[in-house]
């Protein structure tokens, strides 16, 4: 395992590697030694981190032959992403397709077809890169993540789990098993749009946007933001401001700006942040069209 930096051959530093079959086993590994430890499922984060010495654990645990957590299934009106779900199984599965199509759509944006195949949406989420395109998805979709430890089992927000760049609410003994989505009772729309470079790169900008309707209005909209600050950015003001509207010009105009306002990306070579501000405010407005019709589509 290694890596070139600077036409330097880069290898990672030393450490433990242990690879449990059981989640039991995996937790007792994480209530001994967890402050020390990094959780690996795909390893399509972790692996460039730990060539570069990013990262320089004394464990990793390697957690890909845990059974019965590669599974999407529904369950109590929610849709359940285990950990070692891949991102081309997100982008295949029929029944994210069916209530999450949105999942799929932005499952195709996630970088090039080697890293779809290795990595897991789950894994990724955790990684916490504010340039990562699933923290946006599962901020639009109110997603909640389920995290174990010794201690028994809690739930968090996607909202309130993004803390820092590449830092989350999870404690150093916990794994996150699964993600629950819930299903909307009735039409529903998204959308993923991202601006990218080149193929398989980070985002200069990206907005997933996803509005449940009762007819004309907006019962709830999610709006999440990617690369315009140091996490993935949940719109707050701009999902208020829609609703319990109809989707009118002037309603998603006034959404787009809230969301632009929300946004606080800074200068860089993807450009300058008036820029990338004007994006998500063009993406906004882009997305909840594209997601009111394909609500009513659902409704015909």
């Amino acid at each position: 395992m290694w890596g070139f930096l600077g036409g330097q051959a880069m290898f990672p530093a030393a450490f433990d590697y242990l690879a449990p079959t059981t989640l039991g086993e995996a937790l007792d590994i994480l209530a001994e030694r967890g402050d020390d430890a990094k959780v690996m499922a795909g390893g399509q984060s972790l692996i460039p981190l730990l060539k570069l010495r990013f990262a320089q654990p004394a464990l990793v645990l390697d957690i890909g032959r845990l059974p019965k957590l590669n599974v999407v299934s529904r369950h109590d009106g929610r849709l359940i992403i285990g950990a070692l779900v891949r991102h081309v199984d997100v982008e295949r599965d029929r029944t994210l397709a069916d209530n999450a199509p949105i999942m799929a759509e932005a499952a195709h944006w996630i970088a090039d077809p080697l890293v779809r195949n290795r990595g897991t949406l789950v894994g990724s989420v955790c990684h916490a890169d504010p340039a990562g395109d699933w923290g946006a998805v599962m901020l639009a979709l109110n997603a909640e993540l389920v995290a174990k430890s010794k201690a028994g089992e809690r739930v968090i927000a996607a909202a309130e789990f993004f803390k820092d760049p590449f830092t989350t609410a999870l404690k150093p003994n916990e794994i996150v098993t699964e993600i629950r989505i819930p299903i909307p009772p009735g039409q529903a729309g998204g959308a993923y749009n991202k601006l990218e470079r080149k193929v398989g790169d980070f985002a200069t900008v990206a907005v997933a946007v996803q509005v449940e309707m009762n007819g004309r209005k907006v019962t709830r909209a999610g709006i999440g933001l990617t690369s315009v600050g140091p996490t993935n950015i949940k719109a707050t003001e701009a999902e208020k401001a829609l609703a319990g509207q109809e989707l009118t010009d002037e309603t998603i105009r006034e959404a787009a700006r809230l969301a632009a306002s929300a946004a606080d990306p800074k200068d860089d070579i993807r450009g300058s942040a008036a820029y990338k501000k004007d994006v998500v405010r063009v993406f906004v407005q882009r997305g909840l069209h594209t997601a009111l019709g394909r609500a009513q589509e659902k409704r015909t």
